[in-house]
């Protein structure tokens, strides 16, 4: 079964805001993405480096996951970035625009050099065409690159309307081929996969849309830019009293003596398959994992 680390809600926090990262250890993502790259003025990119790395290192941000998104190696900021996070030590490094594999080869080959912890995984922003074009050998790679500590893909979906020319609309047509190809690549290779963020912070309605799309299109959870999209982004991404009992039911059935050799049985008037078991359990091991956050 895929990690069961809760990712529900992915937070951006802008490095090179004091405030927000200090407020960050309040709030109840379930992951904070501490941004040095896409958030962060050219001119501030020092002193964000600078305070995301004593941030970490002060800690009390509890059992949330910590990532920090670095600038891509060719810019100026790049090198220092990578040397600096492998030093803070967060859960993972976010790597930005990863079109192909030699990315993550290029990557791994410099945390080896680096001598980077063991514990810090890679994860990488799909945003470009190149980045879906490639996405089968990209998702790959966690298996095919020496070193590679790929375990979570990104969409980017904001670059990729940028570069694609394709509108940003309500219900995210025109990027649902990308998406469901990149949500394939990741399942096919076990990864996690996490949506784009919703734009507008202020229609907390039409987030909630999206991430209950995202949530039946099959993501682990969304990206979130703002506070306020944290709480959509936890309820929607939780099984319902009603699925974890359904599930519940289900596991049941089939660990019943007289259905032990069966490969269907009907419950309720709905047919189960074998299959549905481990749709079951994980469903139950989800609302079990978000219940000990809770408490």
């Amino acid at each position: 079964m895929a990690d069961l680390r809760l990712r529900r809600s992915v937070l951006y926090m802008p490095g090179s805001n004091q405030r927000a990262l200090e407020k960050a250890r309040t709030l109840p993502a379930d992951a904070l993405i501490l941004d040095l790259e896409d958030a962060v003025a050219p001119e501030a990119k020092e002193i964000a480096r600078e305070q995301v790395c004593a941030a970490i290192a002060q800690g009390g941000y509890g059992d949330r996951e910590l990532i920090i998104r670095v600038n891509a190696p060719q810019t100026p900021w790049g090198e220092a970035d990578l040397k600096a996070a492998i030093e803070a030590r967060p859960d993972a490094i976010l790597m930005p625009k990863v079109s192909s594999p030699a990315v993550l080869e290029s990557i791994a080959n410099r945390l080896e050099a680096l001598d980077a912890p063991e514990s810090i995984d890679v994860w990488a922003m799909i945003e470009t065409p190149a980045s879906i074009l490639n996405i089968k050998e990209v998702a790959a790679s966690r298996r095919t690159v020496p070193g590679a500590r790929l375990t979570c893909l990104v969409l980017g979906t904001n670059d990729l309307a940028k570069d694609t020319w394709a509108q940003i609309v309500k219900g995210r047509a025109p990027m649902m081929p990308w998406i469901m190809f990149a949500l394939a690549a990741a399942r096919a290779e076990g990864l996690t996969i996490l949506d784009g963020v919703f734009n507008d912070i202020g229609d907390v309605d039409g987030c909630r849309e999206e991430c209950r799309q995202a949530r039946d299109l099959g993501f682990d959870g969304k990206t979130i830019i703002h506070p306020s999209q944290i709480e959509p982004a936890n309820t929607c991404f939780a099984p319902s009293a009603e699925e974890v009992a359904r599930a519940r039911k289900v596991i049941e059935a089939f660990d019943l003596p007289e259905n032990a050799r069966r490969g269907a049985i009907k419950i309720d008037g709905r047919m189960y398959e074998r299959q549905h078991i481990g749709m079951a359990r994980r469903a139950v091991s989800w609302h079990e994992a978000i219940s000990a956050r809770d408490r």
